[in-house]
């Protein structure tokens, strides 16, 4: 237990540089004073901390990953390293998001998710398409067998489909692990410190523009309700949703669908069909999918259907000439 609270007052040391560093980086807005006031509760919770830990032998000095964030959040910013500083269970995090989460505005949070979701299975087949047609031509440049190309193909499918669906599994269990274990640590502090957290959570919405009277009602209020004020300390201070900490293994089956069709559209010529008929075949079905992928995209981004079509079909065009050349130039 000693060795459990040395260790809780050395993180809330290093919440207390990073905070430091957030506040002069956002000294001429709203913000920086929430980090002011956040970086005094960090040392004051650190104190509680060391005080609990009764060792005179623990000393603090910044880890190097410490050193590095610093320097990085100077240089960069605050949010280009917004999953960093989550990780690192730093506070405040949801002024960097628009706005307090409403039940009016899930509508429009379903449309992004949605749009996030669309956005991927669309990367998802365009990868899959580009690598594979890229494959596929490089055996038709190469003058390769028919049974060869179509192995080829079929083993480029495979490899990339099992490789995406890998690296997603991975990632994505990785990530929520991450989160599972801050939003358990921020249920442990809640049911230790509530009026601490009570008073963070304040300060936060005062950040977010609420009058300080109404925000400590609205804190303290939350706080008498564990399970709903931890929700609300997932979102406001580290800036996440229990609600969509993602699953592994349906993040690994997307990509690997996904991957899969989009490899399947330039091989599947070469099942039916032979030599230039097929490679003809490949190559526009292959454009004209890179085209549909390239406008769909566009919906999502708000330009130009014709000029985004054409642009991701141009790229694809070119990653399929080059393995062409590279397979013609080396052989079989």
């Amino acid at each position: 237990m000693k060795e459990s609270y040395i260790e809780l007052w050395r993180h809330e040391l290093d919440a207390y540089l990073i905070y430091r560093v957030l506040a002069q980086i956002e000294h001429a807005n709203a913000k920086g004073e929430l980090f002011k006031k956040l970086a005094q509760e960090s040392l004051l919770q650190a104190g509680i901390w060391q005080v609990k830990a009764n060792s005179k032998e623990a000393h603090y000095r910044p880890g190097l990953k410490l050193k590095l964030v610093l320097v990085l959040l100077r240089v960069l910013g605050p949010r280009r390293l917004l999953d960093t500083l989550s990780s690192m269970k730093i506070r405040g995090l949801s002024v960097y998001r628009v706005g307090v989460a409403h039940p009016q505005n899930e509508t429009i949070h379903a449309k992004m998710k949605l749009g996030t979701s669309l956005r991927a299975v669309l990367f998802g087949i365009n990868d899959g398409l580009v690598s594979n047609a890229s494959l596929v031509f490089a055996m038709v440049g190469a003058q390769a067998e028919s049974n060869t190309l179509l192995l080829t193909g079929l083993a480029g499918l495979l490899a990339g489909a099992f490789s995406m669906a890998v690296g997603e599994y991975v990632s994505v269990t990785s990530q929520t692990e991450l989160f599972e274990h801050q939003i358990s640590l921020e249920r442990a502090e809640l049911l230790a410190f509530p009026e601490e957290e009570a008073k963070e959570l304040s300060l936060i919405y005062q950040a977010k523009g609420i009058d300080a009277k109404i925000a400590d009602e609205m804190a303290n209020t939350l706080v008498k309700d564990p399970e709903r004020a931890l929700d609300t300390l997932a979102r406001e201070e580290l800036g996440l949703n229990p609600d969509e900490l993602g699953s592994g293994l349906q993040a690994a089956l997307a990509s690997f669908v996904s991957f899969a069709i989009g490899a399947l559209i330039p091989l599947a010529p070469f099942v039916f069909m032979h030599g230039l008929h097929a490679t003809w075949a490949s190559l526009t079905i292959s454009v004209a999918t890179l085209f549909l992928i390239g406008a769909t995209v566009s919906l999502l981004t708000g330009k130009s259907p014709l000029m985004s079509g054409l642009k991701m079909s141009s790229l694809g065009l070119a990653a399929g000439a080059a393995t062409y050349f590279v397979g013609h130039w080396i052989g079989v």
